[in-house]
């Protein structure tokens, strides 16, 4: 696993911290449960490794699942938006 989400019990932001930064940019994509795209991200990672996703909290509360892809890593989990 390259990445860590944290909370993975979320209310308005999350945060993506990387074990390795790469040069590549991050990508991810956040998906409801039914498999729509809710939100996208593309950033380059800062030199603190991690990156803070914001401006989540107009999204209704359930289950979601999040791509996050660097260079050829990819990795995909469950997180849940709490009210």
């Amino acid at each position: 696993m390259f990445a860590k989400v944290k909370p993975q019990v979320f209310i308005d932001t999350l945060t993506l911290e990387l074990s390795s930064p790469d040069k590549n940019a991050v990508r991810a994509v956040l998906k409801d449960e039914s498999g729509f795209v809710c939100r996208r991200l593309e950033s380059e990672v800062s030199a603190h490794r991690s990156l803070i996703w914001s401006g989540l909290n107009d999204l209704p509360y359930g289950v979601y699942s999040i791509e996050i892809k660097q260079g050829d890593d990819e990795m995909k989990m469950r997180i849940i938006k709490r009210v």
